[in-house]
C-alpha cells in the first residue's frame, strides 16, 4: 500500500479525542442549546465546564495534550460580552502566549489547539465549530506523544 493510501486510511478510521474548555455562561449555554435542539456534531468531544475561559491555565492545555487528547478548543464569550469583564480577554492573551510556545518550542501543530467565541445563543454555531474542528484533527491524524 501507498504511503498517500495510508494515510487516507489513517484519516478515514481515526476518531479523535477532544477536549472542550466551555466559559459558564456563554459556550457551555451554546452547547446545551445545540443539544437541545438536536443540531448534530460528533460525539468524540469530552466537555469541562469552566466559569470562564479566563481561568484556563496553560498547563491545563498541555497535560491534556500529553495525556492523550489529540486537540483542545477553548470556548469563551464574544469579547464584550463576558460576565467577568475582561476574562475573555485575559484568555486570549494567555492563549496567544501558549500558541506561540506549543509551535515553536514544542512543534505541535497550531491547528490542534483553538480559540474560540461562542455566545449561549449560537448552539448552532457551536454544532458547526465542534464538527470542522473535528474535521481538522482527523485531517493531521493521532497526535503522537
Amino acid at each position: 500500500m501507498t504511503e498517500t493510501k495510508k494515510k487516507l486510511k489513517k484519516t478515514k478510521d481515526f476518531e479523535p479525542d477532544l477536549l472542550v474548555f466551555c466559559c459558564n455562561w456563554c459556550s457551555y449555554a451554546g452547547a446545551d442549546l445545540a443539544g437541545v435542539s438536536r443540531f448534530q456534531y460528533p460525539p468524540n468531544i469530552r466537555v469541562i465546564r469552566v466559569m470562564c475561559s479566563g481561568r484556563i491555565d496553560p498547563s491545563f492545555v498541555l497535560k491534556a495534550l500529553k495525556d492523550g487528547a489529540d486537540g483542545v478548543l477553548i470556548s469563551g464569550c464574544h469579547i464584550g460580552d463576558c460576565h467577568y469583564i475582561t476574562g475573555n480577554e485575559y484568555a486570549k492573551e494567555r492563549f496567544e502566549k501558549m500558541h506561540r510556545i506549543l509551535i515553536k518550542q514544542l512543534g505541535i501543530n497550531e491547528n490542534r489547539v483553538r480559540l474560540e467565541w461562542v455566545s449561549a445563543s449560537e448552539g448552532k454555531r457551536f454544532s458547526e465549530l465542534i464538527t470542522e474542528f473535528t474535521n481538522q484533527i482527523k485531517e493531521l491524524g493521532p497526535l503522537k506523544n
